[in-house]
């Protein structure tokens, strides 16, 4: 494979070169990591108001800037005549008809040194772009009023004190002065949080200003995830409603109990919480058309961030409110009204895949509206946009990234947009496989197993066992950037990935399960998984590796200690090694202290001794004897990136051969695209060494063993260590 890295390096002072669709050449019908990052990375589709017309995004990334762009496409409902909009070296997010359909809204950062993402609008065939807003720390997002003469934008606000508050003569003092719990967060020291601005708009400007929560220490949206979902107009344009959680410092630390907050526009004070007295998390407020009725995602339990995602709905005029999916024992991710207010679309993982579903509200009977029953169907949808009878939606899978689609009931789902699918033809096929793997408590587990390219029955196969994140995230059909499944199956390995205890989709109590037994059942069912398909006679069962992140991670690590033999090799993304160091390190005490059952130094929890005696990594090492890799960023603070320092440090120790590659610029997740290439290839290099004898990894590998033995040798023999080969000038 040869990619086209894009244009020479610019000049020092010359503007960069617009980003667009990456050239690149397909050898023999070989994915690679530099072909994966090329695929357009469509999202976010809106319906006009009119119902004629879909306003979507297109992504590409460039390897050689080192960063992605989004530009602005639209096209007709039934998919045809897609023209792009815009061509901008920043790119466009948060886009949505205003005016009719007559004009577009944004946000967008302006090129000029110091720019923030600011609200930009323009003509709905891309042209007359005008900046609207002003706000100092520029705009994350936006939701207009039902008139759209107001708007509500979410902004950042100042949150703590510098050492200059503290201490104003100095003037160059660094420091940060910690009074108490939540001052880092994910991957930032918490300095600034996001609060919604409600203003005046009278289709040019912004007027009139005003932070809904002035002077209060709380977020709204909620970091991380939170965006314009939390945010939602009443029809009428008088009140809004926002998600928050009132808390700061220890208390927000250990508690997941947001609530619903009423706020009245014209009046500015009056605040109602809708939802008081409900102690989990309270998200995603939808009014119906008429704002009869409000819908919104509740989870029930405080401190449980994994916990079942109910769909509620409230009669805003009695404040009486519904649970709809009491009977229904799924979790839903998201949720939108039909046009005719009788039903609700939503997403929940289901068996294994992310289906649409609609509920009848006054009969809560639940329809599948997307066909999952063969490996044609199999897919994950990822957005909602009601119009008329059908849903605009995105659709994935192992095997293709997201495309427009439209979705009837009764029909089968259409594809509306084909960004990727010239490059889908140049690649060679992937099957995929849904296997029921029958576990030692005597149920059956789906596990997905896909297979190499060009695959030949006859032939021996390495494989990887894939170990999901989360630890309550679905392996469903996701097509992923950094854990993609199809790129490892085109590497020449059989991949399983199972839908091991504790993940959602197959009812509460399976994904209940792990809590407080991390080390226990969902363990035991990736055992299962892997001594089933070690029975298929293409699966090369002396060279299987076991791969993850996150918890999938941890599990990496766990595995590494209680494995029998089983794996070849290891790769931990950011694991957790040590849970007595997780409880203290980590920032979002609520999941620590629902998942592991409390801290180390409370002898009386039965729970937590257990978890930390019996399910820590670190107290496995004794057991360790097999090649592992540890990657992790260092900007990570949810998982500190020396859980993976202790690991490595813990392998060498024994003598294991190990290797570690640390991001200093990345967090949680390795989102440069340079550093993605780098990731894939150290990923895939690992691999083929252990787990692929007759790889040109693998010979490498013993060169250089071969190599420093000699040196060693030579060391021995004369006291004093050669000048190794590659440092002799």
């Amino acid at each position: 494979m040869v990619m086209a890295l894009g244009l020479a390096a610019c000049e020092k002072g010359e503007e960069a070169p617009l980003i667009e669709q990456p050239q690149v050449k397909v050898e023999n019908g070989h994915m690679t990591p530099e072909i994966l990052n090329a695929f357009g990375r469509v999202s976010d589709p809106q319906v006009s108001p009119d119902g004629k017309l879909v306003l979507y995004g297109v992504s590409y990334v460039s390897v050689e800037q080192n960063k992605s762009n989004n530009e602005l496409w639209v096209m007709n409902l039934d998919g045809s005549d897609a023209k792009r909009l815009t061509t901008t070296p920043n790119g466009e997010s948060n886009a949505r008809w205003i005016d009719g359909g007559k004009k577009i809204a944004f946000v967008y950062r302006d090129t000029k040194e110091g720019s923030k993402p600011q609200l930009w609008v323009m003509d709905a065939d891309g042209g007359g772009r005008k900046q609207v807003s002003e706000l100092e720390a520029g705009v994350d997002g936006f939701v207009f009023s039902p008139d759209e003469k107001q708007v509500v934008l979410i902004s950042q606000v100042k949150y703590g004190k510098t050492p200059q508050d503290h201490y104003p003569d100095l003037d160059k003092a660094q420091a940060r002065i910690i009074d108490d719990m939540m001052y880092k967060h994910w991957d930032e020291w918490v300095t600034t949080i996001p609060h919604p601005f409600v203003a005046n708009f009278d289709g040019g400007k912004l007027s009139d200003v005003k932070d809904i929560l002035e002077g209060e220490p709380y977020e709204s949206p909620m970091k991380p995830w939170g965006g314009v979902e939390s945010l939602a107009w009443s029809p009428d344009g008088k009140s809004i409603v926002y998600v928050c959680r009132k808390k700061t410092g220890r208390e927000y630390a250990y508690s997941t109990n947001s609530d619903l907050y009423l706020y009245d526009v014209a009046s500015g004070k009056t605040t109602k919480n809708l939802t008081e007295g409900m102690m989990g998390y309270d998200t995603y407020p939808v009014f119906s058309k008429s704002g009869d009725k409000l819908a919104w995602l509740s989870m029930e339990h405080d401190g449980y961030e994994a916990d079942k995602n109910r769909i509620m709905v409230m009669d805003m005029k009695t404040g009486e409110k519904k649970d709809l999916t009491a009977d229904w024992d799924y979790s839903a991710d998201e949720i939108a009204w039909a046009p005719d207010e009788k039903s609700i679309y939503f997403l929940a993982p289901f068996n294994g895949t992310i289906p649409m579903f609609r509920m009848n509200v006054e009969t809560q009977q639940v329809d599948t509206l997307t066909p999952a029953n063969d490996e044609a169907h199999w897919a994950d949808y990822a957005a909602l946009a009601p119009v008329g009878d059908q849903v605009i939606t995105l659709r994935h899978s192992f095997l293709e990234p997201n495309e427009v689609y439209s979705v009837k009931a009764g029909e089968e789902p259409k594809a509306l947009t084909h960004v990727n699918d010239e490059l889908l033809k140049q690649l060679d096929p992937i099957k995929m496989e849904k296997r029921l793997v029958p576990t030692t408590d005597g149920k059956e587990m789906v596990t997905w197993v896909l297979l190499p390219a060009k695959f030949d029955q006859n032939k021996k196969y390495p494989a990887i066992l894939f170990c999901e994140g989360g630890p309550q995230s679905p392996v469903s059909q996701f097509f992923s950037y950094r854990w993609n499944l199809r790129l490892m199956a085109s590497q020449g390995y059989v991949v399983i990935a199972p839908n091991r205890r504790g993940l959602p989709g197959f009812g509460t109590e399976w994904n209940a399960q792990i809590s407080r037994d991390y080390g226990g059942q969902n363990m035991k069912d990736y055992l299962s998984a892997v001594d089933y398909m070690k029975q298929e006679s293409y699966v090369d069962g002396d060279h299987i590796g076991a791969v993850g992140a996150s918890y999938g991670g941890y599990s990496v690590y766990y595995l590494a200690g209680n494995h029998d033999h089983r794996f070849a090799c290891f790769l931990a993304h950011a694991g957790i090694f040590n849970l007595e160091a997780q409880y203290l390190e980590t920032e979002e005490m609520w999941f620590v202290q629902w998942d592991l059952g409390g801290p180390i130094w409370e002898k009386d929890n039965a729970d937590a001794q257990k978890t930390y005696t019996t399910a820590s990594p670190h107290r496995f090492v004794q057991n360790w004897d097999t090649p592992i890799m540890i990657t992790a960023g260092e900007l990570d603070y949810r998982i500190v990136f020396t859980q993976g320092t202790q690991a490595f440090n813990a392998a060498r120790a024994r003598g294991i051969p190990a290797r570690m590659v640390l991001f200093p610029e990345e967090n949680h997740w390795i989102l440069q695209p340079q550093n993605s290439i780098l990731w894939h290839r150290e990923f895939f290099k690992w691999l083929d060494t252990w787990l692929k004898p007759d790889s040109d990894a693998a010979k490498q590998y013993k060169a250089d063993q071969d190599s420093i033995a000699k040196v060693k040798q030579a060391e021995t023999a004369t006291g004093v260590p050669p000048m190794p080969k590659q440092f002799e000038q």
